[in-house]
């Protein structure tokens, strides 16, 4: 099976995905004003970058002068020079990426309603009808004698992405991209701050504040996430437990600054829980003392989804080497990361994809600049022709005047 032909690029068919006007718009927005290099034309370099996996500013702007014309078909895109390129992800106003992502994503939501409910993150219990969200953060290495803005240890400069992912669609609901001096405690109020009453936010030992969590109760939301190996408690009321479940408690914190910050009563589950196919045991923290024990231990394992969201971005995308050292390079670089990642997955679903995130991106790396139709490419990639029909008897050769030669030759 072959993929119909289309005459559009592969790369003109992603970028129409992003709708028109959209981009000046969000450049007048940031008082970005440009002369030859456009904001379009800007952003569609820094998407070649992703999708081509180019590994250097020189990588990216002669790729794209060797198809400038193919290049100039997408909506009059231009190809910059090396100097141009790397000024305008130095001086450009990050915060429009960070603006484009959230538009885009909103828009291909408009479009397909339905857009991430594939039931790709199997981890997911699909018991609970509310929103269930998963807090956590990625460190992202940088190099750390050029990047004074992102020192993060003494020899070490690192930049972290702050990721709120809805767990029934797998898509980002809230993200903040900065350097990595802070705790993953003191962002958490700004990461929790779109979560609504009734929904179910999860995180790691790392986001524990009580006086946060305590907050969020207030606000109506269940929240799960570990207890600390420090935490001191006493036991109000032990509840029945059976399988892998080892104990089921109600506490009240005891502890000199923790009982003032958060007073009510908790619950804390004792549990196994395979991880790396190996049973481990661990405590699980909730607010919430009305579920099951095995719900608050898989909403848990559902959180691990978002450590392969991560996996997804930094193996897939261009996010461990950079083409500019500066803060804001560094943010339209990862912003960009996480568009095209959005792209490709909204591709993936429209196109009932079957295969992993990671074969869509180097199918698309590797016919960027061919004309096929997108749709039909991805639905015949992985599929075979039917093999030939078996006979009884094989068919008669026939070679013309073999015949007459050979008995012609008999008789003499």
């Amino acid at each position: 099976m072959k993929p119909n032909k289309s005459n559009l690029s592969t790369l003109k068919q992603i970028c129409q995905l992003i709708p028109p006007h959209i981009v000046n718009k969000l450049a007048k927005k940031h008082g970005i004003k440009t002369r030859k290099f456009s904001s379009w034309s800007h952003v569609v370099s820094l998407l070649y970058t992703q999708l081509s996996h180019a590994l250097s500013l020189n990588d990216v702007c002669d790729g794209l002068h060797y198809h400038s014309s193919s290049l100039f078909q997408i909506r009059g895109a231009t190809a910059p020079k090396r100097n141009t390129f790397s000024n305008a992800n130095r001086t450009r106003n990050a915060a429009m990426a960070e603006d484009l992502f959230w538009e885009v994503l909103k828009s291909l939501q408009s479009q397909l309603p339905s857009f991430g409910l594939d039931k790709q993150n199997s981890n997911f219990p699909q018991r609970f009808k509310r929103a269930v969200y998963a807090v956590d953060s990625t460190t992202i290495q940088l190099v750390a004698h050029c990047l004074n803005w992102a020192k993060h240890r003494r020899r070490k400069a690192a930049a972290k992405c702050h990721m709120q992912l809805n767990l029934q669609t797998f898509l980002p609901s809230y993200a903040i991209v900065k350097e990595a001096n802070t705790h993953d405690s003191t962002e958490a109020k700004e990461m929790c701050a779109t979560i609504k009453d009734g929904e179910i936010v999860v995180f790691d030992k790392a986001y524990v504040d009580f006086k946060h969590l305590f907050h969020l109760d207030a606000r109506g939301v269940n929240w799960v996430t570990r207890s600390k190996d420090n935490m001191t408690y006493d036991i109000i009321e032990e509840r029945p437990s059976k399988g892998d479940i080892i104990s089921d408690q109600l506490i009240k914190l005891n502890g000199v600054n923790t009982e003032k910050h958060y007073p009510k009563v908790l619950r804390l589950v004792t549990t196994n829980v395979e991880v790396d196919g190996k049973m481990k045991t661990l405590k699980f923290l909730s607010n919430n003392l009305q579920w099951a024990p095995s719900s608050i231990a898989s909403i848990y394992q559902s959180r691990w989804g978002i450590e392969v969201f991560f996996k997804q971005l930094k193996q897939n995308l261009k996010l461990a080497d950079f083409l500019g050292h500066n803060k804001n390079a560094i943010q339209w670089q990862v912003w960009t990361a996480l568009l095209t990642y959005v792209l490709l997955r909204f591709l993936a679903f429209r196109s009932q994809w079957p295969h992993s995130f990671s074969r869509i991106t180097t199918l698309i790396r590797g016919v960027l600049w061919s004309y096929f139709d997108l749709s039909s490419l991805l639905k015949t990639c992985g599929t075979a022709s039917d093999p030939p029909k078996i006979k009884a008897v094989p068919d008669q050769a026939y070679l013309p005047n073999f015949d007459k030669a050979f008995y012609g030759t008999a008789c003499v």
